[in-house]
């Protein structure tokens, strides 16, 4: 949406269009859906204001009407299955990676998160007869831990063009919770001019596990998280690109979680999150993924193995 289109609603001026465009209200209905709370904090006006923005927006906006069963399933057909390059976990996963989903990968250090991260964007690259996307793939790396030495690897373990690979993979080092919100806002850009089919945040949860400390900071962390789990679906729908995340678990019973099987993130990222993974680590380079969450497939295993050409059965 246009700077001119948004100075058309009552009471925006130039300078409330720069900061609501700034903070990714790129059409009107993203204005229409918000609370007057959130966008007079935005956008640094009252809240009445606000109020009066939010329904010119509403008046405009196109919110779209009930749709049937069958045109839903008709819409699900346009969904791609991403290869993880391990049969036994595309099958725990219904065929793979799903698009316009977000499929969370949870569990302790060392459990593979990253491995399989690295191998879900090189086989983002990969033909879709053969288990990919045909597409290009942008990470928010929050802990440093993309290694282009690692895609490499799975590149040649799979016949691909490592060099080919790598040029289709943009990564960004996100040092705040603020600045992975302002990336995933950026990706939405990046998108409109490259066909981006996977986007990745590694970890969804550190920076904000680090910075909000405590009972007292929780509420908040806890909407901010939300507010940034709703951008990344919103970037799904728009592209059909799959959206993974990675995240931690609590071992210390004064987190939110006391529980070491529990991923960071609470309600918020469950009810959120489509598809949830738990991993943990098993005999020398074998994992064990679960599947504890899902609104389609049943609870089970699979048992995957990180070699150096990637993730096998």
């Amino acid at each position: 949406m246009s700077k001119d289109l948004i100075q058309e609603l009552p009471g925006v001026g130039p300078a409330t269009a720069e900061k609501l465009i700034e903070a990714g209200y790129r059409d009107m209905l993203a204005i229409a859906v918000e609370s007057p709370r959130v966008l007079s904090d935005v956008a640094e006006i009252g809240e009445a204001t606000a109020a009066k923005i939010i329904n010119a927006a509403k008046a405009s906006a196109d919110i779209g009407d009930f749709e049937t069963g069958d045109q839903l399933m008709e819409k699900r057909k346009q969904i791609g299955k991403l290869t993880t390059c391990a049969e036994s976990l595309d099958s725990l996963l219904g065929g793979g990676v799903e698009t316009r989903s977000i499929t969370e990968f949870f569990g302790e250090y060392g459990s593979g998160k990253t491995q399989l991260v690295h191998q879900l964007a090189v086989t983002t690259t990969m033909p879709k007869s053969e288990g990919g996307l045909e597409g290009e793939v942008i990470i928010i790396d929050t802990e440093n831990s993309f290694r282009p030495e690692r895609i490499i690897q799975m590149a040649e373990g799979l016949d691909q063009d490592p060099e080919e690979v790598l040029g289709k993979i943009k990564v960004a080092r996100a040092f705040n919770s603020h600045h992975q919100m302002l990336l995933a806002e950026k990706a939405l850009e990046v998108a409109e001019d490259s066909p981006i089919r996977l986007l990745v945040v590694d970890s969804l949860t550190s920076h904000f596990r680090a910075e909000y400390v405590g009972r007292g900071a929780l509420a908040e962390r806890q909407q901010t998280l939300n507010k940034h789990l709703h951008k990344l679906l919103r970037f799904g729908d728009r592209f059909n690109s799959a959206i993974v995340v990675t995240n931690q678990v609590s071992a210390n019973p004064d987190q939110f979680f006391g529980d070491p099987t529990k991923p960071i993130g609470g309600h918020i990222l469950g009810h959120t999150a489509t598809f949830r993974i738990y991993l943990r680590k098993s005999k020398g380079s074998k994992r064990i993924a679960r599947l504890v969450d899902s609104p389609n497939l049943p609870d089970g295993e699979a048992v995957v193995v990180v070699k150096e050409e990637g993730i096998r059965d």
